[in-house]
Order: C-alpha cells, then sequence, then structure tokens
C-alpha cells in the first residue's frame, strides 16, 4: 500500500498541513477535560462566578477553534483523498490501455473493471481514515495518559489493563474478518463477470430460454457474496456493543471508586480538587480507550485496503508483453509492404506450452490482397494479430514497410493499419462520432463517401438522424451487418497503408458481400489488404490465399492452383459449394 502513496506527492503541502491541523485540533480536544476540571475545583465548589465565566469564556473560545479545524481538517483530508483516487483510477487506466490482449485476458476484463472502481474506492477510504487518524492515535493515547497520570496516578493504572484487552479483542477479530477481505474481492469479480456476461449475451439467454438457468447463477454468486459481507458487517456490529459495555463497565467503576476516595476526603481540604480531577480523568480515559479503539479498527481496516491495493498494484506494475520502442524506426522508401518471417506464436495453458502458429512466412505487397482461410482454431486471427502487435511473436520477424514492427512506434505502426475486427465493437455515441474514429477531423462528406464504399449509405440514409443517429452501447440497436458495414467505413475513412478484415463479412449477404468487394477493389488500389474469411466466395478473386491447417501454412497460391494441389482447399470449397447448391434448390 506504500507505493501507492506516491501518487500523494502532488498533493504533498496539502497532506503536511492537515497532518499539522490534526495535530493541533487534538491538542486543544485534550485541553478541555484540564479546563474543566480548573472550573469545578475552583469555580463551581467555591462559587466563584468570575472564574466560571472567565475559564468558560475560555473553554467556549478553544471549542470554537476546535470545531473550526475540525471542519477544516474534515475539508483538506477529503480534497486530499478524492484527489488520490482521481490520479489512482487515472494511471490504472493509461496501464490498462498500455496492455497488449495476453494482459487483459491473464487479469480478466471483470477483474480489472472492479480494480479501477471498488479496490480505489477501499483505497480512498483508507487515505481519508488515516489523514485523520494516523496523528489521532498516537497524540490522544499518549497525551491522554500523561494527563491521566497527573489527574490521578493510581487510577491510571487501569490503562495498562485496558490495553491489552483492546488489543486481544483486535487481534481475534482481525483473525477472523482479513482471510474474509480477499475472498469479497475474489467474489466481486465473479458477480461482475457474470453480470456482464449476462448483459452482453442476453439474446443468446433469451433465444435459449436459459433465463432461470442464469438466474439461479446470479443468484449462487450473489448470496456467496453477500453471505461473505454479512459476516464482515456482523463481526464489526457485534463489536460496537462490546466496546459500548466495556466502556460504560469502566466509567462506572471509576466512579465508584473515585467516590470512595472522595467519601473518605469529606472532611479534608482536597475534596474539591478530587470532584474535578475525577471528571478529568474519566474523559482523558475515554480518550484513551477511543484511540484504542481506533487503532485497533485500523488495525482491522488497513489490511482489507492493503490487499485492495495489492491488486491495484499488480495493475500498475504488471510489464506489457508489448514493449513500446524510444526510438522508433520507419522506412518511407517502402510502402504497404508486409512479411512474415518464420514466425511462430504460442502461450502456457494449463497443459503446458500451446503452439498457435508454427513457422509462419509469407509477403504481401502494396495492391494486393491476401486472403487467409482455415478450420477452426487453425490460428487466422492470431496471425492478423500479430500485425498491430496486440500480441508479439515468439520467434521470427513480423515486418511492416521493411521495419521490424517491435523497432517500430506504436503509434506510427498503427497509424498505418485499418482494423475490422471479427467482433465488431461500436461505442455508443452517435454514427458519426463512431466513424470519426478512424479519422477526428474527417468532414460529413467523407463520412458519407465511407459508407458509400461500405454498402452502409443507404441504410444510413432512412435512419431518421443520418449520420446523427445514436448508437446504443456496443451497437444493440443495430443488425450485425449494419455493424460490420459501420466498422468498414471507420477502417476506410483512415485512409491507412493496410486494412485487415477479420472475417468482416460474414454477417453479410451474397450481393452486398460481392458489391462491397468490388468497391474496396476499385477504391483501396493503393492499399495492402489482409482479408480472414470462411467464405471461399469473398477471397475467390485474392491475388494470395493462405491455407492454414493446425497453425501452419499448409497451401499458398491462387484459387485455382489451390483447387488443384491443396486438399484441405479443396475440401473447403467443395463443402461450401455443396452448402449452396441446397440452399438454392431450397430457395427454388
Amino acid at each position: 500500500m506504500l507505493k501507492l502513496f506516491k501518487y500523494l506527492i502532488p498533493q504533498k503541502r496539502i497532506v503536511v498541513s492537515t497532518v499539522i491541523l490534526v495535530l493541533f485540533n487534538n491538542v486543544l480536544a485534550l485541553l478541555l477535560p484540564f479546563l474543566m476540571a480548573e472550573i469545578i475545583n475552583n469555580g463551581i465548589t467555591k462559587g466563584d462566578l468570575s472564574y466560571i465565566a472567565k475559564i468558560g469564556s475560555v473553554m467556549l473560545a478553544v471549542s470554537a477553534l476546535n470545531m473550526g479545524i475540525a471542519i477544516a481538517v474534515s475539508y483538506f483530508s477529503s480534497n486530499i483523498s478524492a484527489s488520490f483516487s482521481k490520479l489512482l483510477r487515472r494511471e490504472v487506466f493509461l496501464k490498462i490501455e498500455s496492455f497488449s490482449q495476453a494482459e487483459v485476458d491473464k487479469i480478466g476484463v471483470p477483474s480489472l473493471i472492479t480494480r479501477s472502481t471498488n479496490d480505489i474506492r477501499h483505497v480512498q477510504d483508507m487515505t481519508l481514515t488515516l489523514l485523520k487518524s494516523i496523528v489521532t492515535v498516537p497524540v490522544m493515547l499518549i497525551g491522554g495518559s500523561v494527563m491521566a497520570v497527573i489527574m490521578d496516578p493510581k487510577l491510571s493504572l487501569i490503562i495498562i489493563a485496558i490495553a491489552p484487552i483492546i488489543a486481544v479483542i483486535a487481534f481475534f477479530v482481525a483473525k477472523k474478518i482479513i482471510p474474509m477481505f480477499k475472498k469479497v474481492q475474489a467474489k466481486t469479480d465473479k458477480l461482475n463477470l457474470i453480470i456482464r456476461e449476462n448483459i452482453n449475451g442476453i439474446r443468446v439467454t433469451r433465444a435459449f430460454n436459459r433465463k432461470k438457468y442464469e438466474t439461479e447463477r446470479f443468484n449462487k454468486a450473489n448470496f456467496e457474496l453477500t453471505g461473505l459481507s454479512l459476516k464482515i458487517s456482523r463481526t464489526f456490529a457485534a463489536l460496537i456493543p462490546i466496546l459500548t459495555l466495556f466502556i460504560f463497565s469502566i466509567i462506572i467503576a471509576l466512579v465508584l471508586i473515585g467516590g470512595r476516595q472522595i467519601q473518605a476526603l469529606t472532611d479534608t481540604i482536597e475534596i474539591s480538587n478530587t470532584i474535578g480531577d475525577l471528571q478529568a480523568f474519566i474523559l482523558y480515559l475515554l480518550f484513551v480507550i477511543l484511540a484504542l479503539s481506533t487503532g485497533a479498527a485500523m488495525f482491522i481496516m488497513i489490511p482489507r485496503a492493503r490487499i485492495s491495493a495489492l491488486r491495484i498494484s499488480e495493475v500498475l506494475e504488471m510489464e506489457s508483453q508489448i514493449k513500446e520502442t524510444n526510438e522508433g524506426k520507419d522506412n518511407s522508401e517502402i510502402k504497404g509492404r508486409l512479411e512474415f518471417k518464420n514466425v511462430s506464436f504460442g502461450y502456457n495453458g494449463d497443459d503446458g506450452f500451446v503452439t498457435v502458429l508454427d513457422n509462419i512466412s509469407f509477403t504481401a505487397k502494396k495492391g494486393e490482397v491476401t486472403a487467409i482461410i482455415g478450420g477452426t482454431g487453425s490460428g487466422k486471427s492470431t496471425v492478423i494479430n500479430l500485425i498491430p502487435r496486440f500480441y508479439d511473436a515468439l520467434d521470427g520477424q513480423v515486418i511492416v514497410d521493411g521495419v521490424d514492427v517491435r523497432d517500430m512506434r506504436l503509434s506510427t505502426l498503427r497509424s498505418k493499419i485499418g482494423f475490422i475486427p471479427q467482433q465488431v465493437f461500436l461505442f455508443s455515441g452517435t454514427i458519426a462520432d463512431n466513424l470519426r474514429y478512424g479519422k477526428e477531423d474527417a468532414t460529413d462528406e467523407e463520412l458519407w463517401r465511407a459508407l458509400e464504399i461500405s454498402q452502409a449509405k443507404d441504410f444510413v440514409q432512412k435512419l431518421p438522424d443520418g449520420i446523427n443517429h445514436f448508437v446504443s452501447q456496443s451497437g444493440i440497436n443495430l443488425s450485425g451487418g449494419q455493424k460490420q458495414r459501420l466498422a468498414i467505413a471507420r477502417a476506410i475513412i483512415k485512409n491507412a497503408e493496410f486494412y485487415i478484415f477479420d472475417d468482416s463479412f460474414s454477417a453479410l449477404d451474397y450481393a452486398t458481400d460481392s458489391r462491397l468487394r468490388q468497391r474496396l477493389h476499385d477504391e483501396l488500389i493503393d492499399a495492402n489488404i489482409i482479408i480472414v474469411a470462411q467464405r471461399v466466395g469473398t477471397i475467390i478473386n485474392a491475388d494470395r490465399i493462405i491455407v492454414l491447417d493446425n497453425g501452419k501454412i499448409a497451401a499458398i497460391g491462387k484459387h485455382e492452383k489451390l483447387i488443384e494441389t491443396s486438399e484441405i482447399y479443396r475440401e473447403i470449397v467443395e463443402s461450401q459449394l455443396k452448402r449452396e447448391e441446397m440452399e438454392a434448390e431450397t430457395n427454388e
């Protein structure tokens, strides 16, 4: 947790000022019981009204000053903790943005969301508590003990008995609760995962009539989290009456002991001093008990914040596999050239290392269309994910414009690429807002041209607000084909050197697919186009078709050649032709 406090450095002056104010606040609080004892001893018992008025005025002034300082402390500490969490959220967000897909997969999206929200809030709450208590506990404990000894040395021995009791209570409560805190965070991650899956997959849930199953799955996770939270809350709730009973029992005991002392001194002159001193002693003892209780609570709560801090630190300290170079290279002499040289890729799975790509080599040039086809799990999407460095190759080189992508600035590399992912994602906002992700300063004319090329112009024109039509989160108010065409328009407007289509025509009918490919061929004549597709019809005219099988290149060439030389490709073609013939017969 201490590592995160470096984000308080920008506010170090305000932090120091707040700590000093808290110190003054506690000193003034310790002064009040002494002044009260003076009023009782030298004013009330002697009937000296002028002395009561004099010391009473001082008490009012001290109380007013104390109240003002307390308000200032609350204001400053709240601002410090809020600013601290704001900066922490920003750093976590920027760090997540720098992650490759491997790091995101390792932690998990639901957990990253929890760490960016709940965990940071826990650290913020603890920071607020520490600012107010880190000085209060020692000052009240030491100051209260010293003043209690001054008021009554014999009775102050009770402090020695109180401290171990509170420490033992805190220890057993902490031992029971601290393991629960870590489980609560894990259960929160799991609940977020279920909620996220249900929201994203709500159509699937309804289509398969699995609402009852998903409700039961949610209820199970919800009840587990609720059960743990209730155990923690009940434990803390039980502490309050226990401590209250403990405190009042001590006060009653002090009154009884002090009363006997006063009764024994009724015939002496010391009686006037004893009553005021006893009142002050009780208050100072309450200060000590309060300090011990606050310290015990912090002893219990800090581990919870520490767990959250460790989860946040894990994100901030995680090294991305994608290393950004400080001196990125670029080659202005070569444009639109892509080369894979003996590229291999894999990952460590539960059953050991899993090879996804093995010794992939090919070259694609400006003005060409390179298609990649193969069975499910053959590594098609992995190949194209290596180009913009969503992952890095374990062996070999991915070369863009004559430069290894690992030697090129990420911003430079990705500015060359128009990427249309397999799972289309549209942001909440207007169609124009989404298209301008490709080019921020794009004019309306440029937007309409991109929509025309992507075959999206017709349906956008029919919308009530045209390009200003609002798109819901993830584009749920649009069809799959509409989303794909908008994603293609978003990439086209970028005017990139490379266009990567990851099965981006799958939701289009054959006629739209054909018209779109023809427009792309006519408009993107200077671009290097890489297409991952399942349909043979989408790639039949490609300059180069790469057939993948279990992460290896099984064959490479044009359609006519592959029909003759590649059994795998021929089987794919024959299976699709048979299916298309059956569909045609059904339509007749």
